[in-house]
């Protein structure tokens, strides 16, 4: 998989402007404030792909122009969008883009499938074709992923659960229904089995925001709290205030006692004392949580707005 690293404080000398895309119906450029009709809006009557790209990134100018030839070919089975991302920060940011070129397949207003990085042309066609050779299955999965979400968040795991794992049995490379079942298996308490699930996800598509967060997610579980160590940090924390290796690992304790809120507190702390400390190790920590705790999750858009109230101030 090849893919490029968004940093949206450095750009190449000379990297302005866009790609220019047909404003037709069958391909257009969108931004953040046409994003909810050209995408969300529009998959309700015809599967949309979005391809996040930058003027930069070399590989988006290999998948971009094959794309929109495959959909072209498609005539009208499927429709592309096109998102700069040097021009759309802010929706980059909430669709979680960590590195371009990244394409997510929508239908019926939902996700419903995606990838990271430049496909071989017969790898994109067959993508294409998958999400638009069925279009009422793939109405079905959006629907189903969206109701197991529902379920999360209502606290039926194992409801949850049971509905992604019977998408997979419908489409066993559906990224947010893997990503979906490991966090629930997580939840459960079946470590084993979440690493199970993430290891079936195709190398095309390990990089999804999806799929990171899942593995964030075990990768926090995996490690066991230690009652004491938490005890012993909090004791060295409030001794010593300055002390920023403890107030990390306490951070990194909490959160694993469930403690997310307090974690995250300690986090911000040390970014608003010392924002470079250990090569901005604070900032990375608070982003990893993010991913571990979902993109949708209270404490992560609350904390959203608190860090990007420290950083940009």
């Amino acid at each position: 998989m090849s893919g490029q690293l968004i940093d949206f404080g450095a750009r190449p000398a000379g990297a302005k402007g866009g790609q220019t895309a047909a404003g037709d119906e069958l391909v257009r450029d969108a931004s953040t404030r046409t994003f909810m009709a050209d995408v969300i809006e529009a998959s309700r009557r015809v599967p949309v792909v979005v391809d996040f790209w930058a003027p930069w990134c070399g590989p988006c100018k290999q998948l971009g122009p094959l794309i929109e030839r495959l959909v072209r070919e498609m005539k009208g089975a499927v429709r592309l969008v096109k998102v700069n991302v040097d021009e759309n920060q802010q929706l980059a940011a909430q669709m979680r883009i960590q590195s371009i070129p990244a394409v997510f397949a929508f239908v019926n207003g939902q996700p419903a499938d995606g990838f990271m990085g430049a496909l071989p042309e017969s790898e994109l066609r067959a993508f294409l074709k998958k999400l638009a050779g069925d279009g009422g299955m793939a109405e079905e999965i959006a629907a189903a992923v969206a109701e197991a979400r529902s379920a999360v968040e209502a606290g039926d795991t194992e409801k949850a659960a049971q509905i992604f794992a019977a998408v997979l049995e419908a489409d066993g490379e559906q990224v947010e229904a893997l990503a979906g079942l490991a966090r629930c298996q997580i939840a459960m308490g079946d470590l084993d089995g979440a690493g199970a699930t993430l290891a079936r996800v195709p190398a095309a598509k390990a990089g999804h925001a999806e799929i990171a967060g899942a593995r964030a997610a075990l990768e926090l579980a995996a490690n066991p709290v230690d009652l004491g160590e938490v005890a012993r940090l909090e004791a060295a924390v409030a001794a010593d205030a300055a002390d920023r290796q403890s107030r990390f690992d306490l951070a990194v304790a909490l959160n694993g006692a469930g403690r997310r809120e307090e974690a995250l507190d300690h986090l911000l702390h040390i970014l608003r004392h010392q924002r470079a400390w250990n090569e901005e190790a604070a900032r990375k920590q608070i982003l990893m949580f993010f991913e571990a705790w979902g993109p949708m999750d209270e404490l992560t858009l609350s904390g959203r707005r608190k860090l990007s109230a420290i950083l940009f101030s």
